[in-house]
């Protein structure tokens, strides 16, 4: 009876995992189905934390890789990398989703986030290894790439000659862990390279006139400052007076300086975002505080002479709206206290950042109660 008993049980197992192994196998043969729907797309544009940050942020793409690409020695490392011995160049490779960003699109954003001009590396970073570069995967990449770049060339937005390469991918080595989300492990460190780097200065003075918060981007256009009939009915007398005519509010009667909640804060004129809650604190001042902003490039300071001394204010980008002032005596290491007006901001909670349309940005927030 014994024996009866352990072989149903034998059988029952055996079937129960071949049956999980088969629904196993299924869940992956579907996974990779899906897979087969992302493409792949690589780049270069010197400093690959900065590529890497600004293709990260495109909707429909899911994954970029920093790396190294175009060079003739195997599993190269960063530090051969950077001193030129290798040929290779630091480059990026974009998985992205084609039903939702195409290449062109995709090109279109490379251009508008490197200096094309540029044959002897990007920004502050020299040499060969550091030079702009598209590798096609195939025909189609090739013909599109050289499609864009002659459509940039024709534009006249610069006047010097678009250098930027168009080579055949051969292989890429995948960086070292530490360079992965560069950006988002060392927020401080990467803010500091890429504001000294001068690269987002260049950017903005090649693409002044274009009017795009994330220029290339296929939401470009979309934070844009309504006109003045439009603002007065959109905001309260105090929203309009501390936008628009630079006053501020009292401090401890405002809707965010004691916010706990987790969320993003965008500007109430445009709907750009600008500051994350995980870079919130309590500074004690009575209006909502900031370490540093969540997305620099829609912040610009500007020289501030009133009240009989010399402060630096902060704005909006797209909407120009007056935000308030950035000081030097936050907390360590960046001492930095971007010192804001609550009637400045809009805040969306981390739930709603979906149904908001910047559910880009729920990455950030993963783990976090």
């Amino acid at each position: 009876m014994k024996t009866f008993i352990l072989a149903i049980l034998t059988i029952f197992i055996i079937s129960g995992y071949m049956f999980f192994n088969d629904n196993e196998s299924k869940a992956g043969s579907d996974m990779t189905k899906q897979n087969k729907n992302l493409q792949t797309a690589t780049f270069s544009g010197g400093c690959f934390w900065c590529t890497e940050s600004d293709l990260e942020k495109v909707k429909g793409v899911t994954e970029v890789i920093s790396g190294y690409t175009g060079g003739h020695k195997e599993n190269p490392a960063y530090k051969e990398v950077s001193a030129g011995t290798t040929g290779h160049v630091e480059a990026i490779q974009v998985i992205y989703n084609p039903a939702e960003v195409t290449y062109k699109e995709l090109l279109q954003v490379l251009w508008r986030h490197i200096d094309p001009t540029d044959s002897g590396g990007q920004f502050v970073d020299r040499g060969a290894q550091y030079r702009s570069a598209i590798f096609y995967h195939d025909e189609d990449q090739k013909k599109q790439a050289e499609e864009s770049k002659a459509e940039l060339a024709k534009s006249g937005r610069f006047n010097k000659p678009v250098v930027t390469e168009i080579i055949p991918f051969t292989k890429f080595y995948r960086a070292e862990d530490y360079h992965q989300d560069y950006y988002k492990k060392n927020p401080i460190r990467y803010n500091f390279y890429r504001l000294s780097s001068g690269r987002d200065q260049f950017l903005k003075k090649a693409w002044a006139d274009s009017g795009e918060n994330n220029p290339g981007s296929p939401e470009s256009g979309k934070y844009a400052k309504p006109g003045a009939d439009a603002l007065r009915q959109k905001l309260t007398p105090l929203q309009y007076k501390v936008t628009q005519e630079e006053d501020t509010e009292p401090p401890f009667h405002n809707e965010y300086w004691d916010n706990k909640r987790h969320g993003i804060y965008v500007d109430i004129v445009s709907g750009e975002p600008l500051f994350s809650s995980l870079d919130k604190y309590d500074s004690g001042t009575g209006w909502p505080s900031f370490t540093r902003p969540l997305a620099p490039e829609n912040i610009v300071e500007k020289i501030d002479k009133g009240l009989f001394t010399t402060r630096t204010e902060v704005r909006s980008k797209n909407g120009d709206s007056h935000l308030g002032h950035l000081f030097p005596d936050g907390p360590k290491p960046a001492g930095l206290r971007y010192c804001l007006n609550s009637a400045s901001l809009r805040f969306i909670p981390k739930e709603e950042l979906e149904k908001e349309g910047s559910g880009r940005y729920l990455e950030l927030f993963k783990g976090v109660k």
